[in-house]
């Protein structure tokens, strides 16, 4: 009986992948539970040799002062005959003889260990798992329902859902398949491991496959962006300045990257040399097409790329695929002109600088004009003779007189104020008297000024 039972346990241990430890706890815990169901509610241990397959079984009974239940219970005196370290309300166990349980234990124990069995399994394989995320594996297609496969893994059932698969791919029953683990759910019918063939990350861990320098980590994968069944944009750095980074992706011949595209069934591969500068990224990252130059915002992190009119549909891609591909793998926003478009844009900008600038010279004229306007006539207005009515406010100066003195020359007041005695009787019609009043009355008004 011993050595059957191992036998059975390693077997089972193989058969699922779970350690023989776990079977012997999963096959004790159903003989306990047989067990309840045989001698009743008391605690019952099992212990099994896991090397020569003995069963020990135990009932443990409480030790009391009157019993009550001779099936859970023993005075202290009946304990210590069997073990003296027995104390008053303490538990001591005998053993129990196994054979015979019945039809229902039997039920009880063989449902317990399919219980536990697959309790262990689940847990195996949600660790295996878990630790696989983020990995490639290989399976089998078993079917396909509601649009999703399902994978054969070995030691469990994997999905494909549809929206991790590649548009145009299909597969049959028994094709192998290689995928991505996504992540790993513990549902109530067990873990369910979702794979994907359209996730970016597929692409690297098959570049880290077929390219030793990746694994090695020599050759830095920066980023990879993907429109699963048309096109993925790779960036990558190498550590070693000896190690061309791009070159070591292609292969010789190009033989890496075409066992990646084989695997992607034709999807088209653009392996991006990374670039801390954003202008050289951008523009290597806009292959296939050949950009001419790259202007930058950094506030705005938005970039304009100019290339040759025959390259404008290369670098937009079909549908904008192409510059939508970049855009996401850089970072940037990025805009695309034709040369001949930029150009148009040049010289607009330059038509409107110069527009501008003759606007403002033209301001600036009309100022100067205007301020040289107003100071000629300032100083026109200043040196220009004094009306006779003018003179006629000095007191003493009639019409007569005034016209006098502008014949004489002295046709403002100022000029009046200046005028000496001999200077102003020297005026025809101008007295002694008179010639006083006026020097004075000019004066008195020059003072007031």
């Amino acid at each position: 009986m011993g050595q059957e039972l191992i036998q059975v346990i390693d077997q089972i241990s193989k058969e699922k992948g779970i350690s023989k430890e776990m079977v012997i706890e999963a096959v004790e815990s159903a003989l306990v539970s047989a067990a309840k169901k045989k001698f009743g509610a008391q605690r019952i241990a099992v212990q099994i040799d896991p090397k020569r397959g003995d069963i020990n079984m135990y009932a443990y009974k409480k030790v009391v002062a009157q019993v009550a239940n001779p099936e859970e219970e023993i005075t202290l005196e009946e304990a210590q005959a069997a073990f003296p370290e027995a104390q008053m309300d303490g538990e001591v166990p005998f053993q129990v003889e196994f054979e015979g349980f019945g039809r229902i234990a039997a039920q009880t124990a063989r449902q317990v260990i399919v219980q536990k069995v697959r309790e262990a399994e689940r847990d195996v394989v949600l660790k295996e798992f878990n630790d696989k995320i983020g990995q490639l594996v290989n399976g089998i297609v078993l079917r396909h329902e509601k649009g999703a496969y399902f994978v054969d893994l070995g030691k469990t059932e994997a999905v494909l859902p549809a929206r991790e698969q590649v548009p145009r791919e299909n597969y049959r029953r028994g094709d192998r398949i290689r995928a991505h683990v996504l992540e790993v759910k513990d549902t109530s019918k067990g873990p369910q491991v979702v794979l994907s063939r359209s996730h970016p990350d597929f692409v690297a861990k098959l570049f880290e496959m077929e390219v030793p320098e990746i694994y090695e980590n020599i050759v830095e994968i920066k980023g990879v962006v993907r429109e699963a069944g048309d096109r993925t944009k790779i960036a990558v750095a190498s550590k070693d300045s000896h190690v061309d980074p791009v070159g070591a992706c292609v292969g010789m011949k190009g033989a890496r990257v075409q066992a990646v595209v084989r695997e992607l069934r034709g999807e088209k591969i653009d392996i991006i040399p990374w670039s801390e500068d954003p202008r050289i990224f951008i523009a290597k990252a806009l292959s296939p097409a050949v950009v001419e130059k790259v202007g930058v915002t950094e506030e705005d992190r938005a970039a304009l790329a100019v290339v040759a009119d025959a390259q404008l549909s290369l670098a937009i891609g079909k549908k904008g695929q192409n510059v939508r591909l970049a855009a996401k793998l850089t970072g940037w926003k990025i805009d695309i002109l034709s040369e001949s478009e930029y150009e148009q844009e040049r010289q607009k900008e330059r038509d409107q600088e110069i527009e501008a600038a003759i606007a403002e010279e033209t301001r600036k004229m009309a100022e100067e004009t205007v301020a040289a306007e107003t100071m000629e006539a300032e100083a026109a207005a200043a040196a220009a003779p004094a009306p006779a009515s003018e003179l006629e406010s000095i007191e003493g100066v009639g019409s007569k007189i005034a016209e006098q003195l502008i014949q004489a020359g002295y046709d403002t007041i100022a000029k009046v104020a200046a005028m000496n005695d001999q200077e102003i009787l020297a005026v025809p019609g101008i007295g002694e008297k008179t010639a006083a009043k006026i020097i004075f009355s000019a004066r008195e008004m020059m003072n007031k000024k």
